[in-house]
């Protein structure tokens, strides 16, 4: 079946990624490039501080389906997915980390599940999620027990059923893309909650995959993050109270 142009656009949002983000372009251009569809690798900056611009133009002449959206404002990672993810041009529509945790080949599963007639597909990082996930190098003992708790409150408020909410791997339809993002209000590390309890609002067919998930130590997620993806957590509930979102 022949695929339309542009069929995969992956999206990885950057702050401050000068030493990693030149490794993990030249990945996901080269196990693209073995893929039988056309794709692009869509940058959106969020307003770095350091060589991260130097290391993009680098790689400019290397990597021809290479985009990059240069902001100089610093919005948080949750309005930089929102903005790569509504100014892409592909049929599906895949987010994914600087720092390459989740490697790009588990997007392999998600084609089939797109292919099956999902609209959204997740990693999951968690074995109630789905068989096989798995923390290969996992993150501090201080980060999974407020991860746990956190992930508690999730559960109760706005989206039951997923147990790994922040896996920072997710892929959409376009369709699906652009009616979530087109409504989605958070800017920070709590976006992926919103955007899993609007693809269930949307009824969007949502299915997850195992990640096989490696910790980077040098993460830009901090201890009091955690509170702020609480307080994301909370607003998310009330905005479906008072029907904010457009549904």
């Amino acid at each position: 079946m022949e695929l339309p142009d542009t069929y995969l656009s992956v999206i990885v949002p950057a702050y401050n990624e000068a030493e990693r983000i030149g490794k993990t372009l030249k990945r996901i251009d080269q196990f693209l490039r073995g893929q039988g569809f056309s794709y692009e690798i869509f940058v959106v900056l969020d307003g770095p501080t350091d060589g991260t611009r130097g290391v993009l133009n680098n790689l400019s002449v290397k990597i021809s389906n290479l985009r990059v959206i240069d902001r100089s404002v610093n919005r948080g990672k949750g309005y930089t997915v929102r903005e790569g993810m509504l100014k892409a041009s592909g049929t599906v529509r895949l987010f994914t980390d600087a720092d390459n945790s989740t490697d790009i080949a588990h997007f392999d599963k998600m084609k089939s599940l797109f292919d099956g007639g999902y609209d959204v597909a997740i990693a999951s990082r968690n074995r109630k999620d789905a068989a096989g996930a798995r923390q290969v190098v996992p993150q501090p003992w201080y980060k999974r027990i407020v991860g746990q708790f956190g992930n508690a409150i999730v559960q109760l408020f706005a989206v039951r059923g997923i147990w790994d909410t922040q896996c920072g791997f997710k892929a959409f339809r376009a369709e699906a893309a652009e009616r979530i993002f087109a409504r989605a209000t958070i800017d920070g590390w709590g976006f992926d909650i919103e955007v899993l309890a609007l693809a269930r609002a949307l009824n969007y067919k949502t299915g997850i995959i195992p990640a096989h998930w490696i910790n980077d130590p040098h993460s830009h997620v901090q201890p009091f993050d955690y509170v702020r993806v609480l307080g994301d957590t909370l607003r998310v509930w009330f905005n479906f109270l008072t029907r904010r979102y457009d549904l």
